[in-house]
């Protein structure tokens, strides 16, 4: 996969990261597969949270704005630009 499908598959689920990271343009993606791990990370801590009757409410407001960056991430991937998601998008975890 080139650069751009390698970043566009990453978004689509934990398991398409998976075939992004090991089947994909690792080094030119390398930016939308971190912002997409920050995504599925983010997603899994909110699931955990939301367990927790009194975090429920604010669990969901962080899902729902988890969703708007999934959006802004996938379409940035579908023009092929490397635009950083609101917030976490600084944080590096894959260098």
């Amino acid at each position: 996969m080139d650069k751009k499908a390698t970043g566009i598959v990453a978004y689509i689920s934990f398991i398409g990261w998976l075939i992004a990271f090991f089947a994909g343009d690792r080094e030119g993606a390398k930016f939308h597969l971190n912002q997409a791990l920050l995504l599925v990370i983010g997603q899994f801590a909110v699931g955990i949270l939301s367990a927790i009757p009194i975090v429920k409410y604010v669990a969901g407001i962080v899902s729902l704005f988890l969703v708007v960056c999934w959006f802004i991430g996938l379409i940035a991937a579908c023009k092929g630009e490397e635009k950083e998601i609101p917030l976490i998008g600084g944080i590096k975890i894959l260098k």
